[in-house]
């Protein structure tokens, strides 16, 4: 049985990507920062829970630990946890403000997915998705026709660019495990502040990504429509 943990996923996008995939006969762990929140998302779905805060280190070594005792591997890791962070005019943001987001966009990432490659490779087939975003793409950014377009969100936008490009050099790499990102598009949750379509729509990428198995490509940045313009 496939074992897939998915971060910040005690609610939105994170837990309808976590009640999807348990629908798809995965063992799925929720990573919450927050143990009653997480505990009680996970008991909704019959999901697993871990206490995972991806900004800290001994948290993400203790959730690492836990697994590997519980289930010595990890098929799918899902790096979700993400914050859009303060969002002053581009004139004011100062560099603490800029490094506030990136400690969970993208060293998160870098932390989470660093302490748990043992136990992807312990896999036979392991796979990493990263959720990124349109408002990284540099050719949706600057098309007035876009949505993303609308939005210049400095610390967030340039953070997902990062994601997107990690994502790529992982896959690069490290070719014994696949690395792919993907973009729910404008999803109405509370971080978009419910603007956009439904988490339902918001989550197709992902579980896509995480139910393809032996067919899983590397290296692709994709949302629910395909190949996500760069």
């Amino acid at each position: 049985m496939t074992t897939t943990l998915i971060t910040g996923a005690n609610r939105g996008l994170g837990y309808e990507v976590a009640r999807r995939l348990v629908q798809e006969g995965q063992t799925v762990w929720i990573g919450a920062r927050d143990a009653e929140r997480g505990q009680a998302a996970a008991s909704r779905i019959g999901a697993e829970f871990v206490q995972l805060d991806v900004t800290d280190d001994a948290s993400v070594d203790a959730a690492a630990k836990t697994l590997r005792e519980r289930v010595g591997h990890l098929d799918i890791l899902v790096n979700n946890a993400g914050i859009l962070g303060e969002i002053p005019p581009a004139e004011d943001m100062t560099a603490d403000q800029v490094r506030h987001v990136y400690e969970t966009n993208v060293f998160g990432i870098v932390r989470v997915t660093h302490a748990f490659l043992p136990l992807l490779r312990a896999a036979s087939a392991p796979s990493v998705i990263n959720v990124t975003s349109g408002l990284g793409s540099f050719t949706l950014v600057n098309d007035p026709a876009q949505v993303e377009s609308r939005y210049p969100l400095l610390a967030y936008c340039s953070s997902k660019s990062a994601v997107t490009m990690l994502t790529v050099q992982y896959a690069k790499s490290i070719p014994d495990v696949r690395f792919n990102a993907v973009d729910p598009g404008q999803t109405a949750t509370e971080f978009t502040g419910e603007v956009g379509h439904s988490v339902e729509e918001g989550a197709e990428a992902a579980v896509r990504a995480a139910t393809l198995g032996a067919r899983t490509p590397t290296g692709t940045v994709t949302d629910r429509a395909g190949a996500l313009p760069w």
